[in-house]
């Protein structure tokens, strides 16, 4: 039978999750009365995940295992199950359980009244108050430079429509960002608030550094606004630096040489240079993702899949 909805979760290092995330998932989904299935992609963990999901794929009909022959991110582990899912509706979970699974059904009713996507909002947000303050940050810059319409773009708790992820299955890109890119294929977004929890097992698998190269991958692979800023930066500057140059000239004139201010002509130097490096940092990103693209590398390597006709 084809499923109707299709659940993906991508795992990497989430032992401590697995069982009592199904113990919650399984029931949440045969309560709705409708065909399913469950994807898990193991993204190349290091602990006994790959073992317990090869158990569950044993255990429960409905659950497909893909196992990446190494890690490949959240997001490409997402993309692979988007390729052999099967259901109309298909809902990305993550592993932690932070996002409870009995909330699905919120996601699919509001599906059904007309949308094709439907994104989360996490009401009263467990983490520190550093993650809430960063990715608060992130939300605010990304819509700005996107001109996206998401209020948490962190909370993978989301649900798409067949064709939707069919449009975001057609697309190759070396990296990318699954939710901003599915926005840009939906006719009828929305979004709903949804419960949060703590981490129960575990920990986060994106440390500072990784928050901020997702927040270059959301700004680069969606808009060109951080170029188009950079190059109005570029004019405001030397406009500024010709006219503090004819002031500079007209003073030598009035005043005659003098070497006071040669601090000051330092520190206006190294705010100079510190312009420039950023915005070859900038330019650098948009380069970067160029080169990926053109090396036309695999975005992600199956190992094999587990469970339902697909295993071998």
């Amino acid at each position: 039978m084809t499923p109707y909805l299709s659940v993906v979760v991508p795992v990497y290092n989430e032992e401590g999750n697995l069982d009592n995330l199904m113990q919650r998932l399984y029931p949440a989904l045969t309560g709705m009365k409708r065909p399913f299935e469950i994807i898990f992609t193991d993204d190349g963990s290091r602990d006994r995940s790959l073992e317990i999901l090869k158990r569950l794929a044993k255990e429960y009909p409905e659950v497909r295992v893909i196992e990446f022959n190494g890690n490949f991110g959240q997001h490409m582990a997402i993309m692979a199950a988007f390729e052999i899912s099967r259901g109309e509706i298909v809902v990305t979970l993550d592993a932690d359980l932070q996002n409870p699974p009995e909330e699905i059904p919120k996601l699919v009713a509001e599906m059904e009244n007309g949308h094709d996507v439907v994104g989360t909002i996490r009401h009263n947000r467990q983490d520190s108050v550093f993650r809430k303050s960063a990715s608060r940050l992130v939300n605010i810059t990304t819509r700005k430079m996107t001109g996206m319409k998401m209020t948490d773009y962190g909370c993978m708790l989301r649900a798409y429509h067949r064709n939707v992820v069919n449009n975001i299955n057609r697309c190759h890109e070396a990296s990318t960002f699954i939710p901003a890119l599915a926005q840009t294929f939906a006719s009828s977004p929305s979004e709903i608030e949804v419960a949060h929890a703590e981490r129960s097992a575990g920990e986060s698998k994106y440390s500072f550094y990784k928050l901020i190269r997702l927040n270059f991958d959301l700004m680069t692979g969606f808009s060109v606004v951080p170029l188009q800023l950079f190059a109005l930066t570029g004019i405001v500057t030397a406009l500024g630096a010709v006219a503090f140059a004819l002031f500079l000239l007209v003073r030598r004139f009035m005043v005659g040489a003098e070497v006071e201010g040669v601090f000051t002509l330092f520190a206006i130097l190294f705010f100079f240079i510190g312009i420039t490096i950023f915005g070859i940092g900038i330019v650098g990103e948009y380069v970067g993702r160029i080169y990926q693209e053109v090396r036309r590398r695999p975005r992600y390597v199956v190992r094999r899949v587990y469970g339902g006709s697909d295993e071998g």
